[in-house]
């Protein structure tokens, strides 16, 4: 588990907002570096799991308020812990970014297929985190 600056900070009784927070899943070390630098420099506070199980025993909704997930991943996919997140928080949006998109997206908000434009991801996770302030009366 990987927490930056933002996190501490915001953690440590910051008196600005809150930093919007994002699960980062994925097994493959460079995608994972690669994307939390990417989401850092937008200003989102991100902590990473190597795994789907990993994240489960981490993902806490009071704190996260998006999950970015591979799919194909060994032990679980990131379909199947989607569904698991879904159960335990219903509310929060999950959002796929693969090369294999999973027959079943049923518990996932967005799926973006690998490989597309970072601002492609930036711009959807934008609006989810958004649509998510709105409450749970928002138009999908």
């Amino acid at each position: 588990m990987e927490i930056n600056e933002s996190e501490q900070r915001a953690t440590a009784g910051d008196t600005h907002p809150r930093a919007r927070t994002v699960l980062l899943v994925d097994d493959k070390h460079d995608s994972r570096i690669t994307l939390k630098w990417f989401l850092d420099t937008f200003g989102y506070v991100v902590q990473t799991a190597r795994s789907a199980s990993e994240a489960l025993d981490i993902f806490n909704p009071s704190l996260h308020d998006l999950v970015l997930t591979d799919n194909s991943m060994p032990g679980m996919t990131g379909a199947e812990m989607s569904h698991i997140i879904k159960m335990r928080s219903p509310h929060t949006p999950v959002m796929m970014y693969t090369g294999e998109p999973p027959a079943d997206q049923s518990c996932l908000d967005k799926v973006i297929q690998k490989p597309a434009h970072l601002m492609e991801l930036k711009s959807a996770l934008d609006k989810l985190l958004n649509d998510t302030l709105e409450g749970p009366t928002r138009g999908k």
